[in-house]
Protein backbone atom coordinates (compact mmCIF):
# COMPACT_ATOMS: atom_id res chain seq x y z
CA UNK A 1 0.00 0.00 0.00
CA UNK A 2 3.00 2.27 0.76
CA UNK A 3 4.55 1.83 -2.63
CA UNK A 4 0.92 2.67 -4.66
CA UNK A 5 0.54 5.78 -2.48
CA UNK A 6 4.31 7.57 -3.04
CA UNK A 7 4.08 6.45 -6.53
CA UNK A 8 1.00 7.93 -7.03
CA UNK A 9 1.76 10.84 -5.33
CA UNK A 10 4.95 11.19 -7.15
CA UNK A 11 3.48 10.90 -10.79
CA UNK A 12 0.33 13.33 -9.84
CA UNK A 13 2.57 16.49 -8.33
CA UNK A 14 5.57 16.03 -10.83
CA UNK A 15 2.92 16.10 -13.71
CA UNK A 16 1.12 19.34 -12.34
CA UNK A 17 4.64 21.01 -11.26
CA UNK A 18 5.57 20.52 -14.78
CA UNK A 19 2.68 22.16 -15.98
CA UNK A 20 2.36 25.11 -13.78
CA UNK A 21 2.52 28.85 -15.27
CA UNK A 22 5.87 29.51 -14.64
CA UNK A 23 5.08 33.12 -13.57
CA UNK A 24 3.35 30.99 -10.71
CA UNK A 25 5.05 31.42 -7.45
CA UNK A 26 2.50 30.64 -4.41
CA UNK A 27 2.25 26.99 -4.92
CA UNK A 28 1.99 25.38 -1.60
CA UNK A 29 2.27 21.75 -0.19
CA UNK A 30 0.25 20.76 2.22
CA UNK A 31 -1.16 18.00 4.51
CA UNK A 32 -5.10 17.00 5.52
CA UNK A 33 -7.44 15.05 7.46
CA UNK A 34 -10.75 14.60 8.64
CA UNK A 35 -14.21 12.33 9.10
CA UNK A 36 -15.67 10.18 6.81
CA UNK A 37 -19.04 9.32 7.01
CA UNK A 38 -19.50 6.70 4.00
CA UNK A 39 -22.24 4.60 2.31
CA UNK A 40 -23.12 2.81 -0.53
CA UNK A 41 -25.84 3.74 -2.36
CA UNK A 42 -27.89 2.63 -5.95
CA UNK A 43 -30.99 1.31 -7.07
CA UNK A 44 -30.49 -2.40 -5.70
CA UNK A 45 -29.53 -0.81 -2.22
CA UNK A 46 -31.77 -0.86 0.73
CA UNK A 47 -31.33 1.11 3.54
CA UNK A 48 -27.91 0.70 4.95
CA UNK A 49 -26.35 2.30 7.91
CA UNK A 50 -23.35 4.73 7.55
CA UNK A 51 -19.77 3.76 8.34
CA UNK A 52 -17.45 6.53 10.20
CA UNK A 53 -13.99 6.33 8.96
CA UNK A 54 -11.37 8.83 8.49
CA UNK A 55 -9.24 10.45 5.38
CA UNK A 56 -5.70 11.28 5.78
CA UNK A 57 -3.59 12.38 3.05
CA UNK A 58 -1.14 15.41 0.83
CA UNK A 59 -2.20 17.89 -1.40
CA UNK A 60 -0.29 20.67 -3.55
CA UNK A 61 -2.62 24.02 -4.12
CA UNK A 62 -1.22 25.74 -7.59
CA UNK A 63 -2.87 28.83 -7.92
CA UNK A 64 -4.08 29.68 -11.67
CA UNK A 65 -5.22 33.30 -11.21
CA UNK A 66 -6.11 35.26 -8.27
CA UNK A 67 -8.98 33.71 -7.32
CA UNK A 68 -8.57 30.17 -9.44
CA UNK A 69 -6.24 27.39 -8.32
CA UNK A 70 -5.38 23.74 -9.30
CA UNK A 71 -5.35 21.05 -5.98
CA UNK A 72 -4.25 17.60 -6.83
CA UNK A 73 -4.66 15.49 -3.74
CA UNK A 74 -3.30 11.82 -2.66
CA UNK A 75 -5.51 10.58 0.10
CA UNK A 76 -6.31 7.43 2.33
CA UNK A 77 -9.89 6.84 2.70
CA UNK A 78 -11.80 4.58 4.70
CA UNK A 79 -15.09 4.43 3.44
CA UNK A 80 -17.89 0.81 3.41
CA UNK A 81 -21.12 0.96 5.12
CA UNK A 82 -22.53 -0.76 8.05
CA UNK A 83 -24.05 -4.01 7.18
CA UNK A 84 -26.20 -4.04 10.35
CA UNK A 85 -27.02 -2.65 13.48
CA UNK A 86 -26.85 -4.51 16.52
CA UNK A 87 -27.40 -8.05 15.53
CA UNK A 88 -31.02 -8.94 17.22
CA UNK A 89 -31.78 -12.32 15.07
CA UNK A 90 -28.25 -13.26 15.56
CA UNK A 91 -27.33 -13.95 12.68
CA UNK A 92 -23.64 -13.10 12.78
CA UNK A 93 -23.37 -14.33 16.10
CA UNK A 94 -23.00 -11.17 17.71
CA UNK A 95 -24.50 -7.51 19.27
CA UNK A 96 -22.14 -4.78 17.91
CA UNK A 97 -22.16 -3.58 14.91
CA UNK A 98 -20.89 -5.47 11.44
CA UNK A 99 -19.00 -2.70 9.11
CA UNK A 100 -18.07 -3.95 5.32
CA UNK A 101 -15.14 -1.53 5.61
CA UNK A 102 -13.54 -0.65 1.94
CA UNK A 103 -10.43 1.62 1.78
CA UNK A 104 -8.98 3.33 -0.91
CA UNK A 105 -5.74 5.77 -1.98
CA UNK A 106 -7.57 8.34 -3.76
CA UNK A 107 -6.74 10.86 -5.99
CA UNK A 108 -8.77 14.03 -6.41
CA UNK A 109 -8.02 16.51 -8.74
CA UNK A 110 -9.71 19.58 -7.67
CA UNK A 111 -10.67 22.86 -9.29
CA UNK A 112 -10.91 25.49 -6.60
CA UNK A 113 -12.28 28.50 -6.58
CA UNK A 114 -12.33 31.79 -4.03
CA UNK A 115 -15.58 33.36 -3.63
CA UNK A 116 -14.19 36.28 -1.20
CA UNK A 117 -11.02 36.09 0.48
CA UNK A 118 -10.45 32.64 2.34
CA UNK A 119 -13.85 31.35 1.30
CA UNK A 120 -13.68 28.83 -1.31
CA UNK A 121 -15.58 26.15 -3.50
CA UNK A 122 -14.39 23.62 -5.00
CA UNK A 123 -15.50 20.53 -7.80
CA UNK A 124 -13.14 18.15 -9.78
CA UNK A 125 -12.83 13.79 -10.43
CA UNK A 126 -11.58 11.66 -8.06
CA UNK A 127 -9.96 8.32 -8.97
CA UNK A 128 -9.74 5.64 -6.18
CA UNK A 129 -7.73 2.52 -5.88
CA UNK A 130 -8.67 -0.19 -3.53
CA UNK A 131 -6.10 -1.18 -1.10
CA UNK A 132 -8.18 -3.06 1.45
CA UNK A 133 -11.98 -4.72 2.14
CA UNK A 134 -12.98 -6.34 5.03
CA UNK A 135 -15.71 -7.19 7.35
CA UNK A 136 -15.23 -5.89 10.97
CA UNK A 137 -17.66 -7.94 13.62
CA UNK A 138 -15.84 -5.50 16.15
CA UNK A 139 -15.61 -2.22 14.93
CA UNK A 140 -13.09 0.18 16.98
CA UNK A 141 -11.68 -3.15 18.63
CA UNK A 142 -9.04 -5.47 17.95
CA UNK A 143 -10.22 -9.26 16.80
CA UNK A 144 -13.20 -8.61 14.85
CA UNK A 145 -12.19 -8.58 10.99
CA UNK A 146 -12.08 -11.01 8.30
CA UNK A 147 -10.15 -9.69 5.05
CA UNK A 148 -11.57 -10.18 1.82
CA UNK A 149 -9.14 -12.29 -0.32
CA UNK A 150 -8.68 -10.31 -3.72
CA UNK A 151 -9.66 -13.55 -5.88
CA UNK A 152 -13.08 -13.98 -3.60
CA UNK A 153 -13.93 -10.04 -3.76
CA UNK A 154 -16.80 -8.93 -6.07
CA UNK A 155 -15.55 -5.36 -5.37
CA UNK A 156 -13.67 -3.53 -8.45
CA UNK A 157 -10.45 -2.64 -7.54
CA UNK A 158 -10.83 0.91 -9.25
CA UNK A 159 -13.46 3.12 -8.22
CA UNK A 160 -14.24 6.81 -10.25
CA UNK A 161 -16.02 9.79 -8.42
CA UNK A 162 -17.06 13.64 -8.29
CA UNK A 163 -16.17 15.70 -5.59
CA UNK A 164 -18.10 19.12 -4.61
CA UNK A 165 -17.07 20.82 -1.58
CA UNK A 166 -16.51 24.12 0.18
CA UNK A 167 -13.97 25.33 2.78
CA UNK A 168 -12.07 28.17 4.44
CA UNK A 169 -8.52 29.08 4.25
CA UNK A 170 -7.29 31.40 6.98
CA UNK A 171 -3.76 33.67 6.28
CA UNK A 172 -1.97 31.21 8.61
CA UNK A 173 -2.45 28.33 6.28
CA UNK A 174 -5.14 26.87 8.36
CA UNK A 175 -8.05 25.42 6.61
CA UNK A 176 -11.35 24.12 7.61
CA UNK A 177 -13.47 22.09 4.48
CA UNK A 178 -16.10 20.26 3.50
CA UNK A 179 -16.62 17.70 0.68
CA UNK A 180 -19.12 15.39 -0.27
CA UNK A 181 -18.02 12.40 -2.75
CA UNK A 182 -20.53 10.16 -5.22
CA UNK A 183 -19.46 7.49 -7.13
CA UNK A 184 -19.52 7.74 -11.00
CA UNK A 185 -19.29 4.03 -11.55
CA UNK A 186 -20.86 0.75 -9.82
CA UNK A 187 -18.48 -0.60 -7.22
CA UNK A 188 -19.37 -4.25 -8.04
CA UNK A 189 -17.33 -6.62 -10.72
CA UNK A 190 -20.14 -6.93 -13.29
CA UNK A 191 -22.16 -10.64 -13.15
CA UNK A 192 -21.06 -11.32 -9.53
CA UNK A 193 -23.11 -13.60 -7.59
CA UNK A 194 -25.52 -11.21 -6.54
CA UNK A 195 -25.87 -10.52 -10.57
CA UNK A 196 -25.21 -7.27 -11.40
CA UNK A 197 -25.68 -4.70 -8.98
CA UNK A 198 -26.42 -0.88 -8.91
CA UNK A 199 -24.22 0.40 -6.27
CA UNK A 200 -21.85 3.62 -5.90
CA UNK A 201 -20.04 5.19 -3.28
CA UNK A 202 -21.29 7.99 -1.47
CA UNK A 203 -18.84 9.70 1.48
CA UNK A 204 -19.27 13.47 3.74
CA UNK A 205 -16.11 14.70 4.75
CA UNK A 206 -15.09 16.77 7.20
CA UNK A 207 -11.53 17.89 8.00
CA UNK A 208 -8.54 20.44 8.58
CA UNK A 209 -5.50 20.82 6.46
CA UNK A 210 -2.63 22.89 6.54
CA UNK A 211 -0.79 24.56 3.68
CA UNK A 212 3.55 24.69 4.11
Amino acid sequence: MKNLFFATLVTVFGFTAANAQSDDTTTQFGVKGGVNIANITGDDIGDLDARTSFNLGLFMEIPMSERFSFQPEVLYSGQGFTLVTRDQDNVFDTDENVEYQLNYIQVPLMAKVYLVKGLFAEAGPQFGFKVSEEVDFKPGAEGGDTVIDSDDSQIKNFDTSVALGAGYKFDNGLSLSARFTHGLTNIYKDNTIMGDVDAKNAVWQFGVGFSF
